[in-house]
């Protein structure tokens, strides 16, 4: 499998640096774990309060998706419809799968700022074993919450979280452009076969990559992905131009600690945005127009995931058991301040 990744080199201090808008990106409050394990089913190892999934529009659940861990924030509605014949259930806020790092109990492991509409027959699940949190909406809630306590009316439920949405429009599109144009890259990409080779320049403590294509195979399957010539600490920045992309993808875990809490997949003009493939997509993902629709029907994403637009958790033909894992990003990224 290509998911091989070097680090090289000594850092060069990055001019301008800054974090994600809005306190997004790395895991908050006295109980984060010192390291985060790959996805695992072990006992929970730590808590996070920042968001996990932010979402500007509507969060749709369809087909046979699972689950999705950490904190989730949907300025729109919630809307659970699974297909017949699987699993009638989808766990928020705490995953059987992944880090193991699931939001404190107790706190809002889903917040809504519309409806919660659940299917007839199935159910949200908000809990695990000892541990469980609340639902927060705005709107109407249809259907079945567990447990019975999560659910919690508030008119102002997502009145906190709503200038996220053009904040992460304007990160989007700053860390991707310099005012018309492209943002300069400090590294290359090549696309042969089934892999996709990313080389940085060694020092950069920021490296920026400049892709126009979309993440898949030369004939339109899935990739692998290799990192190369990135120096230890380093931020990775991939900007992926383009209204419509694809990203189908085997991609497993990188065997470089800290790659993963370290990478963003920026999308800034993607309306119309489909990631696909038998993969645990390592980093995070930035989806930056609010009028976008993303649907996700990977197997796993490890990282954070943030959408102005709208977001559909599906699967593909008779698979199932898709999952969004909950992983900080801790990296710097370039200064969108004037």
């Amino acid at each position: 499998m290509a998911t091989a990744a070097a680090m090289v080199g000594v850092l060069a201090p990055a001019a301008g640096a800054d974090p994600l808008p809005g306190g997004l990106g790395p895991c908050l409050g006295s109980s984060c774990p010192p390291s985060w394990n790959d996805p695992n089913n072990g006992p929970v190892v730590g808590f996070d309060s920042n968001i996990n999934v932010f979402v500007g529009g509507d969060f749709l659940v369809r087909e046979a998706a699972a689950e999705a861990e950490g904190k989730v924030v949907t300025l729109g509605e919630f809307d659970m419809n699974k297909r017949a014949g699987v699993s009638q259930i989808y766990n928020v806020g705490i995953a059987g799968v992944g880090s193991r790092v699931p939001p404190p109990d107790g706190s809002d492991y889903l917040t809504t700022g519309g409806d919660v509409t659940i299917a007839d027959g199935q159910r949200l699940l908000a809990e695990e074993g000892e541990h469980s949190g609340r639902v927060a909406y705005a709107g109407e809630l249809t259907g079945t919450v567990s447990p019975a306590t999560a659910p919690r009316f508030d008119e102002d439920a997502a009145a906190p979280f709503t200038q996220l949405r053009p904040q992460l429009t304007e990160a989007s599109q700053c860390y991707a452009y310099d005012g018309d144009e492209h943002r300069e890259a400090t590294g290359t990409w090549q696309q042969v076969g089934d892999v996709m080779t990313f080389t940085g320049d060694g020092t950069s403590a920021i490296q920026i990559f400049d892709v126009d294509v979309d993440l898949e195979s030369e004939a339109g399957g899935n990739t692998g992905f290799v990192f190369n010539g990135i120096p230890a600490g380093a931020t990775v920045l991939v900007n992926v131009y383009g209204s419509t992309r694809s990203v189908a993808t085997f991609m497993g875990s990188f065997p470089n600690e800290g790659l993963r809490e370290n990478l963003l997949w920026n999308f800034p003009d993607a309306t119309d945005l489909s990631l696909t493939g038998p993969a645990q997509f390592e980093g995070s993902v930035l989806v930056g127009q609010p009028t976008s629709s993303t649907v996700l029907s990977m197997s796993g994403t490890n990282g954070r995931f943030y959408t102005a637009g709208s977001l559909t958790h599906t699967s593909q033909g008779q698979s199932g058991g898709q999952e969004i894992h909950a992983y900080p990003f801790d990296g710097d990224l370039p200064s969108c301040t004037p």
